[in-house]
């Protein structure tokens, strides 16, 4: 397993947050607002509600701060967190392994770049090839100048329609990860035709479906209908909204499940033997969901999720592997194919 501060061995550790933001900045282009403005106790929870609509919460790039969070969830027994910050998202390998030492929490870098509207035009522009050659560098040599290397591709920002510069990342994308031996992780389009495209796409080029995992369940596929079929060629699933424990979402008219509906659906799949496919994690990217602002922070899926889910009858060697096994396998860096 790759980290920014080098590569461990992955047997042994402990629980993974497979899908966070530990810094991050996704103020959303030409949105209003001071980004400056300090999170009142009165606002809070109104701000929380919008979530990233205000600029002032939609970004947290202090390594202090970054710091204090990733130590709260070592102390709820959290042991690996994956930074899926890719380029656009104000990604900061340097920054993340000051947190991860001062904090001892293994973390991950992820290689990639989000959907185009977080892009300059320069990034847009890239050529296939010159995308496929900068992501397996940024796992093979380093990211944005660094030494510290990324331990997975992605989150890959795609939109609905897909544009072709998106399309462009991503079969480069494929490409990396097939050449390197990382796995793929993929933001779909907010559409329930997106993740199919998107294994369209990556299958094409040669990279293994039991390697690529579909982010956003809980608002492409809210109530588990379309799911079947991703499982069904292969691809990794994730549940990583836990922790948003509200009907509204902010980003599109959808009605979101809560943890409990995530818990049954979850337990629906892996009865249906897809247990070893099915990954879970919060997705923070604001402030408002961090413990520094008030929120549940990183540790919300060891403190009371993994209770919830025993409450619900799910076994004791599923829950380990939804936040344990299956992260770590997906995080092992297979041989390189010849």
């Amino acid at each position: 397993m790759r980290t920014v501060l080098g590569d461990v061995h992955p047997a042994g550790l402990g629980p993974v947050a497979f899908h966070e933001h530990v810094l991050f900045d996704i103020v959303p282009p030409g949105a209003e607002g001071d980004r400056d403005a300090p999170i009142r106790p009165e606002d809070r929870w109104q701000v929380d509600y919008r979530s990233n609509e205000a600029p002032a919460n939609a970004h947290q790039t202090e390594v202090d701060a970054a710091a204090r969070e990733l130590s709260w969830f070592a102390q709820d027994g959290g042991a690996v967190i994956v930074d899926q910050s890719v380029a656009g998202l104000a990604r900061d390998p340097a920054g993340l392994a000051a947190a991860s030492r001062a904090s001892g929490v293994h973390v991950v870098a992820a290689a990639g770049r989000y959907t185009d509207a977080y892009l300059t035009p320069e990034m847009r522009a890239m050529d296939e090839d010159a995308l496929a050659g900068l992501f397996t560098s940024e796992v093979t040599d380093g990211l944005d100048g660094s030494a510290i290397r990324a331990g997975l591709v992605g989150e890959m920002g795609c939109s609905w329609p897909m544009t072709e510069p998106e399309r462009r990342a991503l079969r480069a994308a494929a490409r990396a990860a097939r050449a390197t031996g990382a796995a793929l992780s993929v933001h779909p389009g907010r559409a329930p035709g997106a993740c199919a495209e998107i294994l369209d796409i990556v299958e094409a080029e040669g990279h293994a479906l039991s390697r690529t995992i579909l982010c956003h369940m809980d608002r492409t596929h809210p109530d588990g209908e379309g799911i079947a079929p991703l499982l069904a060629r292969g691809a990794n699933v994730e549940w990583d909204f836990f922790g948003i424990e509200q009907s509204h979402y902010w980003m599109g008219d959808t009605e979101l499940p809560m943890d409990r509906d995530r818990v049954r659906l979850i337990a629906r799949f892996a009865d249906a033997g897809h247990g070893d496919r099915i990954l879970v994690s919060q997705d923070i990217c604001t402030k408002t969901r961090l413990r520094g602002w008030g929120g549940h922070g990183y540790g919300h899926l060891l403190r009371n999720v993994v209770p919830l889910m025993a409450r619900m009858g799910l076994e004791a060697g599923l829950i380990d592997r939804l936040i344990r096994a299956n992260p770590l396998r997906l995080l092992t860096l297979e041989e390189t194919p010849a």
